[in-house]
């Protein structure tokens, strides 16, 4: 462990559990579990378990699991969280049971429709939430998650973790306030796990032990001329500067704040639902009528490859007095409606409409035109 923390007290960790292997040594023929995966762009070396199921994630995030299971999260011998209902798509947001809560009560936008993503931003408020977020991401090899990337735990890291774990002063825990996670004087649980991991390859510079003041102190001094400087002579100064630039390479929550959590995951929220969206499509994208022609009409919501199982549907026409909505049927997918105006009008129906697997909304939009 680095000399950043010498501090070694005794931890009791949550059981380990014994992995079975990762994604890669998967079924064959006949494998009839469900892939699912953490975030959009991926989270790799986040060990988890099901009932049945046990192994790492992959750089692409994904976890194997049946139906009905649900997800123990780990890195490395720290526990993260258990409980965790497994899906197709499970973000850091439903981690938990307050924040998966939370997101199965949709909000209302400013057309009257019901919104999942209003919902996800309140949400994102999460102390909690926000506390795992910004130290999951501090574990990323490269200390920035680039858009487009995914979090990439590594090995190195996971054991450097792991080694450092019995020295903390106190278990990590993410449910205390942001302030006390975030601690650097004393060192909160989290910054002397992160002082202890370098993050660079095992032979860099950066990764060694920095020099102690006494052997600053104890060094010559810099000669002014250069023609009386001794390559094989370490000076004083030249012992400060590694020891600046070693320490400046230790991470620290700091390094991380909220607004930064809350960006990567709005990104990786909203590729989500644009992946879930675009499964769904209306069975016309604009529709013409007579004026004359007042009879029920019916546009209607499809899946791609079919199975479409909707849990919620509701519609709204944005020109009532061109067109009017009839009724919406969550069963069918079907959206009634009727002209209304006179010839040249034409409206927009909005239907927003929640499939049965997930907690998001998916909006789709009819053009209709009064000839």
């Amino acid at each position: 462990m680095r000399s950043v923390h010498r501090t070694r007290l005794t931890f009791t960790l949550l059981g380990t559990l014994a992995l079975s292997g990762c994604l890669d040594d998967g079924g064959g023929s006949g494998d009839d579990r469900s892939t699912g995966r953490v975030n959009f762009n991926g989270f790799n070396g986040l060990s988890y378990q099901t009932a049945s199921q046990s192994g790492t994630t992959n750089t692409a995030g994904e976890f194997r699991y049946y139906p009905g299971e649900t997800l123990t999260f780990r890195v490395g011998d720290l526990p993260l969280v258990s409980d965790v209902p497994a899906r197709q798509y499970v973000t850091l947001l439903e981690f938990f049971e307050t924040t998966r809560t939370g997101l199965q009560t949709p909000m209302v936008d400013d057309e009257g429709l019901s919104t999942h993503t209003l919902t996800e931003q309140k949400v994102l408020e999460n102390t909690t939430l926000m506390n795992l977020s910004r130290f999951l991401m501090l574990l990323n090899w490269s200390q920035n998650v680039a858009e487009g990337d995914g979090i990439d735990i590594r090995d190195r890291v996971i054991t450097q973790l792991n080694a450092a774990l019995p020295g903390l002063t106190a278990p990590i825990d993410f449910s205390v306030s942001e302030s006390e996670f975030t601690a650097n004087n004393p060192m909160s649980p989290a910054n002397q796990l992160l002082a202890a991991i370098c993050f660079y390859p095992e032979d860099d510079e950066l990764c060694e032990e920095p020099p102690t003041q006494e052997e600053i102190d104890n060094a010559p001094p810099r000669p002014e001329n250069d023609e009386d400087r001794d390559p094989d002579i370490e000076y004083s100064e030249d012992l400060q500067a590694k020891k600046d630039r070693i320490e400046n390479a230790v991470r620290t929550m700091e390094d991380i704040d909220s607004e930064d959590a809350q960006t990567y995951l709005t990104r990786e929220l909203k590729a989500i639902s644009t992946t879930v969206a675009n499964q769904y499509f209306l069975d016309e994208d604009v529709a013409s009528h007579p004026a004359t022609d007042t009879a029920l009409k019916q546009v209607a919501v499809r899946k791609i490859g079919g199975g479409l199982s909707l849990a919620k549907l509701g519609a709204i026409s944005t020109r009532p007095q061109d067109i009017q909505i009839n009724s919406a049927d969550w069963q069918s997918g079907e959206v009634e409606y009727f002209v209304a105006g006179p010839s040249g009008g034409e409206s927009e129906l909005l239907l927003s409409f929640r499939p049965e697997d997930t907690y998001r909304w998916v909006r789709k939009q009819l053009r209709v035109l009064i000839r």
